[in-house]
């Protein structure tokens, strides 16, 4: 699964691209902090059951700040955003809602999966497969079986299946803050990752490239 560092890469990357004049030292700060925030609630794991990647991984929880954000913008007589960031506190927002859907929770979809629909539905999803073009078959996608049949072809492994993994009282999703469900040996190992491949490590190499192009164009022009 991403790490926080991985998170933080992309989410590096979306407001680089994104943010466009009010890019800055503050502003990317603003930023990362709503990309960390879905990963604490490893820490709620330790006292709801299944909590790690459910009470922060809904995306009623962006939902959630976007709704705030159009109520400040559009329904207060004074918005508080629109007085912060010289003017440019909405957009410093809603890039910050993207990262948190796009950067935060969006990779954690992918192998051991997150409950996004908690609390309305409390299931865990995970996608994982591949998208082919094949002379043979068309268009091949293994994310979610439509049409369930064996697939035959060499490149890659394994891919579809049943999206939903479990609820809460189902899945456990370890992490350095509470590796095994239930009561753990004094020496369970604690891991907390870094980069666990190299497509990750390239990722988070490319971000700090980027975001630190970006510090230094915003800068100059200041």
């Amino acid at each position: 699964m991403p790490s926080t560092v991985v998170h933080l890469a992309l989410g590096g990357l979306i407001a680089a691209a994104l943010l466009r004049d009010s890019f800055g030292i503050r502003s990317l700060a603003v930023v990362a902090v709503l990309v960390i925030v879905p990963d604490l609630d490893a820490f709620a794991g330790l006292v709801i059951e299944g909590g790690h990647r459910s009470l922060l991984h809904t995306l009623l929880f962006p939902l959630a700040l976007a709704g705030l954000i159009v109520y400040d913008t559009h329904i207060r007589e004074a918005s508080w955003l629109k007085t912060r960031f010289d003017g440019h506190g909405p957009r410093v927002a809603w890039v910050g809602i993207l990262a948190i859907s796009f950067a935060a929770i969006g990779p954690d979809l992918f192998g051991v999966g997150a409950n996004i629909f908690y609390p309305i539905h409390d299931q865990f999803y995970a996608f994982d497969g591949r998208i082919e073009l094949s002379n043979q078959r068309g268009l091949v996608q293994t994310f979610v079986d439509l049409a369930p049949e064996p697939v035959e072809s060499g490149g890659g492994s394994g891919g579809g299946g049943d999206i939903a993994v479990g609820s809460t009282e189902e899945v456990h999703i370890s992490s350095g803050i509470d590796p095994q469900a239930g009561d753990e040996p004094a020496n369970v190992e604690r891991m907390f990752p870094i980069v666990r491949s190299g497509q990750q490590l390239l990722l988070v190499l490319t971000s700090i490239a980027v975001v630190g192009v970006r510090l230094a164009e915003s800068r100059i022009l200041e």
